[in-house]
């Protein structure tokens, strides 16, 4: 039997919630986890209880914003017309320029 772990405020999290999604809504989940920072189940929790997610800038997060923004360049190279963005990459690009833009205020 593991031992009991609690979480910052002391409670035991013993409730499991799952629920399916798409293989494109599970791709943007964890593009947005990785640019986060946050643990996948700190990040949903704090998007079901409606939190301000706060990026804290560390290696981790540096290492994903420049894994995501080669994968955002790659893809716009690829791409002839604009017409033929996905939403799909709009959002993460929409998700990378808030965290920088984020980065740059606490500057």
């Amino acid at each position: 039997m593991s031992i009991r772990k609690l979480d910052q405020q002391g409670r035991w999290r013993n409730k499991t919630v799952s629920f399916r999604v798409s293989p494109e809504e599970n791709k943007q989940i964890e593009t947005a986890v990785k640019l986060s920072g946050l643990s996948k189940q700190d990040f949903i929790i704090c998007c079901l209880q409606k939190r301000k997610i706060e990026v804290t800038g560390n290696p981790k997060v540096y290492k994903a914003l420049k894994n995501e923004l080669r994968n955002v360049l790659n893809e716009l190279s690829r791409i002839e017309e604009s017409s033929k963005v996905s939403q799909d990459l709009l959002d993460t690009i929409k998700l990378i320029a808030i965290i920088m833009q984020g980065m740059k205020s606490d500057k």
